[in-house]
């Protein structure tokens, strides 16, 4: 939803300071969450902190199923300077030009791990798919094509 709030705001091409400090703030979050929900449903406890690079450095040093792209290890702190700065500092501007790479290469890293509505392709086979439902407690596999999918990066190694 952040990620989705964040492209609505920033489909607005409106070159106003607080729409597109808004814009960032709901792309940050929706990074943040993306990653620190990997990390819990790899049993890691997450600490609170809105640093991008620790989330990150917790992904690879405790094997959670996700890919970091390069883009998002080179600008993680470009992205967590926007969730304070963008809320806190009056002053702080985000460039639209930033803001408009950040768009394209988040939505990037969304696809690539597939968090998205429709099924990730991995799970159009029903033997995947059929896997994936066995892991899941009974009460559990009624479930939204984009639970699904979040399920499947939990226990995408057991597939």
């Amino acid at each position: 939803m952040d990620y989705r709030t964040a492209e609505m705001v920033w489909r607005a091409q409106m070159n106003d300071e607080m729409i597109l400090n808004n814009a960032a703030y709901h792309l940050q979050q929706a990074v943040e969450k993306v990653l620190k929900g990997a990390l819990e449903c790899v049993g890691v406890t997450v600490p609170y902190s809105h640093k991008i690079s620790k989330s990150i450095a917790m992904i690879s040093n405790n094997g959670a199923n996700l890919i970091v792209t390069e883009w998002l290890d080179d600008h993680a702190e470009m992205l967590s300077e926007w969730e304070t700065e963008t809320r806190y500092n009056m002053d702080f501007l985000v460039e639209k030009r930033k803001l408009d790479r950040a768009m394209v290469e988040v939505k990037k890293f969304m696809e690539i791990n597939g968090i998205q509505d429709s099924l990730r392709e991995e799970l159009n086979d029903p033997e995947v798919r059929s896997k994936l439902l066995r892991c899941l407690p009974e009460d559990k596999r009624e479930c939204t094509e984009f639970e699904m999918n979040c399920y499947y990066i939990t226990f995408k190694k057991k597939l």
